[in-house]
């Protein structure tokens, strides 16, 4: 995948949303060559690792075109990370270059003290000053213009958080593109979607995320205008629906149901007709949410199933949804396949965890038996959903193994709270879980058992997540804690967590 160069270098290909700042591809193809001169005269080669912390801006894309084509993996990190957590991921994916920005200068201020063994060689930072670190871009001011590509083209190396609690990198072989430009997309959702260089594409997430990420830069390879939201706001989405003219964009559920929540008067003052097709995906949407959407925007409403291992892909156009209302579509890339816990696939009808067959290769960074666990001996591969086909061929999701949250379209595995929660003195157990929420699709809760039942109030409930938000990101942690005398758990110390999700998620 290429920096489009077939377009007039003129055209915008990032506009801000909120300050109106521009790139064009000019000023982007310029800026990812300086940026990648500096690295390679830095030392930085072909696969090694850029950490990139920053918020949405317009330095992001020339951050991570400027990796691809010196052949590097870039890894870009959470926002909402504490230094502690940010620090891992930099230290687990031996990152060689940290890249930071004004907006997260607080975190990469600190992240020395959860590095014992120093930072990465090269520390970069975007408008702003940093002791020690180079100040961007007036660092790259006296470096070459003239086009770096390395023979292997960068990738992209995510971190998704594990079960465990730890987050893993999701790794896979960098291409072998050679340098032609103008390349093809990486994603067949967007040709679904009938991206093309006339289109204006809407990104209303953190660019941290993987979509986001991704399909912002094949948009740019199509030769498209993205406009970036740096935070989303429902009614600004529509007000640069309408001052953009876009035509296509990415949502999440969450931003469904507050777009929904504006009042009337709101919603029905811009002008959408721009629109040709959206797609969602990261957590299942409401059936009677994706309903609203379709009779407010029309049949555009489309949808796809993947994840960010790249296991496999599913698609469904909001015509054929409304015929198979919970589906999320048929296979675009990769067959799936549903097995129960021996191994056996099922039939039509039956849940059982998915498989894919015919996905992107990939490996857990550093984690060969996560890597071996999620595959069978035919090499069919899980991320842990659980659904079920139908007699088309069409999927259906059902749940998520071992409990995952989705609130807000963002991944949170409970265990990681879990163990923090009974490190705290006063705790003897607890449970982390996702109860249903209006508005995130999920929120996330916690039931606690005490050493001391009697000191079970309000107010111990707020100091405990208090004392979490102090250790861990803030969407991690519980909203709202309650108490019990003793958490349902076997002999053997395996907790029915089912249990309380059900207890709770009908208070």
């Amino acid at each position: 995948m290429r920096l489009n160069d077939q377009v007039s270098p003129d055209k915008p290909a990032i506009i801000l949303n909120s300050s109106g700042k521009v790139v064009t591809y000019a000023e982007l193809d310029r800026r990812a060559n300086q940026i990648a001169h500096l690295l390679h005269r830095r030392g930085i080669v072909a696969g090694d690792t850029v950490a990139i912390l920053m918020d949405n801006n317009e330095h992001v894309h020339a951050m991570m075109w400027a990796a691809r084509r010196s052949g590097l993996y870039y890894t870009l990190l959470n926002t909402h990370l504490t230094a502690s957590e940010a620090a891992y991921i930099v230290g687990d994916c031996a990152a060689k270059a940290l890249i930071g920005s004004a907006g997260t200068r607080d975190t990469c201020a600190v992240l020395t003290e959860h590095m014992p063994n120093g930072l990465p060689a090269v520390t970069m930072i975007a408008d702003t000053d940093l002791d020690g670190w180079l100040r961007y871009p007036e660092c790259v001011a006296h470096e070459p213009v003239t086009d770096f590509c390395a023979h292997d083209e960068g990738e992209l190396l995510q971190y998704s958080s594990g079960s465990t609690g730890q987050p893993k990198g999701i790794k896979r072989p960098r291409g072998s593109s050679g340098p032609a430009r103008g390349a093809k997309p990486s994603t067949p959702v967007f040709e679904k979607l009938g991206v093309s260089t006339d289109s204006v594409y809407l990104s209303p997430a953190p660019l941290y995320h993987t979509a986001p990420a991704m399909w912002t830069m094949c948009a740019q390879a199509t030769g498209a205008t993205t406009v970036i939201m740096e935070r989303f706001d429902a009614e600004q989405a529509l007000a640069a629906i309408q001052r953009h003219r876009v035509t296509h964009a990415q949502f999440v559920p969450t931003m469904f149901v507050k777009m929904l929540r504006l009042p009337e008067a709101i919603r029905v003052k811009y002008d959408l007709s721009s629109l040709q097709r959206v797609v969602h995906a990261a957590a299942p949407c409401p059936p009677e949410i994706k309903r609203q959407m379709i009779r407010w925007w029309g049949p555009i409403v489309d949808e796809y199933y993947g994840s960010s291992e790249g296991a496999g892909i599913s698609f469904i156009r909001a015509e054929e949804w409304l015929q198979r209302p919970g589906s999320v579509g048929r296979p675009l890339m990769g067959t799936p396949h549903i097995l129960d816990e021996s191994g056996t696939e099922l039939p039509v009808g039956q849940i059982g965890e998915i498989y894919y067959e015919g996905g992107y290769e990939f490996a857990y960074l550093n984690d060969d038996a996560k890597t071996a666990a999620a595959r069978t001996p035919q090499g069919w591969v899980t991320v842990g959903d659980v659904g079920y086909l139908d007699e088309d061929g069409y999927l259906y999701l059902t749940d998520r193994r071992h409990h995952m949250i989705i609130s807000g379209g963002v991944n949170i595995y409970p265990q990681e709270a879990e163990n923090m929660l009974i490190s705290h003195p006063l705790v003897v157990d607890a449970a982390v879980f996702g109860v249903p929420d209006e508005v995130m699709g999920q929120r996330v809760m916690a039931v606690v058992q005490l050493a001391d039942p009697a000191l079970a109030d309000d107010a111990l409930a707020e100091t405990l997540i208090g004392w979490l938000k102090e250790r861990l990101a803030h969407y991690k942690c519980p909203r709202s804690v309650a108490f019990e005398t003793q958490l349902p758990r076997t002999d053997a110390g395996k907790l029915y967590k089912h249990q309380l999700i059900e207890r709770y998620a009908r208070d």
